[in-house]
């Protein structure tokens, strides 16, 4: 009856996986319960179960889950084996949440993501040949589908096959991409005047310092393209994109813009 403690969580683990949980607004508000009572009703010890269902339980009442969600465990459930058994998909995406319009996909699935309160489908769109059975990909990056506007998806009965030296590597990816927007493979170089380097760093992992006078870090990072430009906007003052010129040139355009609106 006793050294079975071990095989629960502690208070201070559950807390911390609830509150991730909460704050992640990734479920629907029926979900989210759900998925607390099993959490709770699994892995809390019994003498310390009604303590916890008591402190979390003021967080779970004002669960407030996304205007747009919508259940999606199973479509994960079954994107997922579509990417464990390397089956080409068809999907019809919608690319925002105000368009009614569709557009058809045919991807090779590749990984499930989460990020900012979304779980994301990484996928290379491809053109299959049905005569030759040839798969052709489109573009040379990934792109990204949030899951919840998939509205109908088919698990196809061709399979792919993609080099083991050429497979796709989530932590590599992440550590490249700001709030999952693909573009293509690039080199970033700015300055950083802001006061703490170390946020830049942890939010740029491909990110390094290769020059620093008082005060100023000149960093150079590996990304891809379209995401980090809305994360270079929200610094402000604190950053000056100086590589590449394209991109220098797309903020200027931006900047000029806002200038605009506010006159």
């Amino acid at each position: 009856m006793t050294g079975n403690e071990d095989k629960f969580l502690n208070n201070g683990e559950i807390l911390a996986i609830t509150m991730i949980l909460l704050e992640s607004r990734a479920f629907t508000k029926k979900e989210i319960v759900s998925i607390l009572d099993k959490v709770v009703a699994k892995c809390v010890s019994y003498k310390n179960r009604k303590m916890v269902e008591a402190l979390i339980a003021n967080e779970q009442f004002h669960y407030v889950e996304l205007s747009s969600i919508s259940f999606i465990q199973d479509k994960i459930w079954n994107i997922g084996t579509a990417i464990k058994s390397s089956s080409l998909m068809k999907i019809s995406y919608r690319k925002q949440a105000e368009d009614n319009g569709l557009v058809e996909r045919m991807i090779e699935p590749l990984a499930i993501m989460f990020s900012e309160y979304y779980f994301y489908l990484i996928a290379n769109i491809v053109r299959l040949d049905e005569e030759s059975g040839i798969i052709q990909q489109i573009h040379q990056y990934p792109a990204v589908f949030r899951i919840d506007r998939i509205q109908f998806y088919q698990i196809m009965d061709v399979k792919f096959k993609i080099p083991y030296s050429d497979r796709f590597q989530e932590g590599e990816f992440r550590k490249r991409v700001q709030f999952m927007y693909p573009g293509e493979l690039i080199k970033i170089q700015f300055k950083y005047m802001g006061k703490s380097p170390e946020a830049v760093l942890d939010r740029l992992p491909t990110a390094q310092i290769i020059k620093q006078v008082d005060g100023e870090y000149t960093i150079e990072a590996e990304v891809y393209g379209k995401g980090v430009v809305m994360w270079l906007l929200s610094q402000g003052e604190a950053v000056e994109l100086l590589k590449p010129v394209s991109m220098r040139e797309q903020i200027i355009t931006t900047l000029t813009g806002m200038i605009s609106r506010y006159k």
